[in-house]
């Protein structure tokens, strides 16, 4: 199989009715990674060299700001139970880069509950979900901040919560994103691209 798409649907096909829970995924021990949304396994490809390179340059900023202050920064894989049920969760994700400030949300092994800022680097397999189930599932949630890193078009739109919906802001490669969660945190976009 060539694509994570291909992938998906010989998961689902595979697993067909099946609905799992946090409990089920931490028991698979086929050194594959997955997501569950709503119960349904996704499995998840590897990484390009150009979203490994953005990871680790938007990390490296992010990091740096945080060094002193009390919010947490975590890199995929690192499991985040959405719905905050623990064992019980029907929604575990990773996205490619979180941050936690609540730190009664992390125990030993993920987030119980959701992050207060994820960032999802795209690739064609994973857009239509990053795009669209990914965000209304954050946006359910609460995640308060969300990003959506695009490689292709070196753009980024940064979703913020407002009573309870997602104000819309867009990106190109040029500009400077302030981080609304992280007040004084700015992220230059050709240091990412």
């Amino acid at each position: 199989m060539d694509t994570e798409s291909e992938v998906n649907e010989a998961v689902k096909k595979y697993k067909r009715n099946e609905r799992y829970t946090y409990a089920d995924y931490a028991s698979w021990d086929d050194d594959k990674r997955y997501e569950l949304i709503d119960g349904i396994a996704y499995m998840m490809s590897a990484p390009t060299t150009a979203h490994q390179t953005i990871l680790i340059q938007m990390t490296r900023k992010l990091a740096d700001f945080l060094d002193d202050k009390p919010c947490k920064i975590f890199v995929a894989p690192f499991d985040v139970c959405l719905n905050g049920k623990g064992d019980a969760d029907d929604t575990v994700v990773q996205p490619d880069i979180l941050i936690i400030c609540d730190e009664s949300k992390l125990d030993e092994k993920r987030c119980n509950g959701a992050p207060d800022m994820a960032i999802e680097i795209v690739s064609p397999s994973t857009a239509r979900n990053d795009r669209i189930t990914k965000l209304n599932k954050y946006l359910e949630a609460g995640v308060r901040e969300y990003w959506i890193v695009d490689p292709d078009s070196k753009g980024v739109t940064v979703h913020t919560l407002e009573n309870g919906k997602y104000i819309i802001s867009a990106y190109e490669e040029t500009e400077t994103i302030s981080v609304n969660i992280l007040k004084g945190c700015r992220i230059s976009l050709p240091d990412i691209f």
